[in-house]
């Protein structure tokens, strides 16, 4: 039986998922991060996308990216095999690194689009990795906080469904999952 083809269309958005195989770790060391990232940023330099947040978990990862003219099957080959060669080379294992065909939800509103965002920052919280969201340095969430810089996100788009003062009023979304205000009209669209 043939797989669906993924949806694409030049602008489209999606909620990416992957896990390692078997559930295992796809990181061990601080490492293994940094070298996903350096990985995300030479495939972006291949077939550029906008990454408006990430998080890297213990064994899976959440990418929230919009498309410019490539395919995301393109853009996902491209940084897991990549990936998947590092990690085995590292660790001296074969065979793959990660489980199945990555998840790639199609975000066609601004409200899904806000609820990707908190869902992504939220999952060291949920998976009580941390006690302070700031405080997981594999996530973008940092940089929305303007804590720390991050040449990986571009944090514009999710900025502008924010009313003044955008930093306080993001991090209440994310923090305060209840909490609707403080968002402009544009996120009614």
């Amino acid at each position: 039986m043939t797989r669906k083809p993924r949806v694409w269309f030049p602008g489209a958005m999606y909620h990416i998922t992957a896990r390692g195989n078997r559930r295992t770790p796809l990181y061990h060391q601080p490492d293994d991060y940094l070298t996903y990232l350096k990985i995300l940023e030479d495939t972006r330099f291949m077939y550029p996308f906008i990454l408006h947040s990430y998080c890297l978990m213990t064994n899976h990862i959440h990418l929230q990216v919009e498309t410019t003219d490539f395919h995301i099957k393109l853009i996902m080959k491209e940084l897991h095999s990549r990936y998947a060669i590092y990690f085995n080379k590292k660790y001296h294992f074969s065979g793959h690194v990660f489980q199945g065909r990555y998840g790639a939800e199609l975000i066609n509103n601004g409200q899904y689009f806000l609820e990707v965002s908190r869902y992504i920052h939220r999952n060291p919280l949920e998976a009580k990795m941390v006690k302070e969201l700031s405080s997981y340095e594999w996530s973008s969430y940092p940089a929305y906080l303007s804590l720390v810089r991050n040449q990986h996100i571009s944090p514009i788009k999710t900025q502008s469904f924010f009313q003044e003062p955008i930093i306080e009023n993001y991090k209440r979304f994310v923090e305060n999952p209840m909490q609707k205000e403080h968002l402009t009209e544009m996120n009614a669209k």
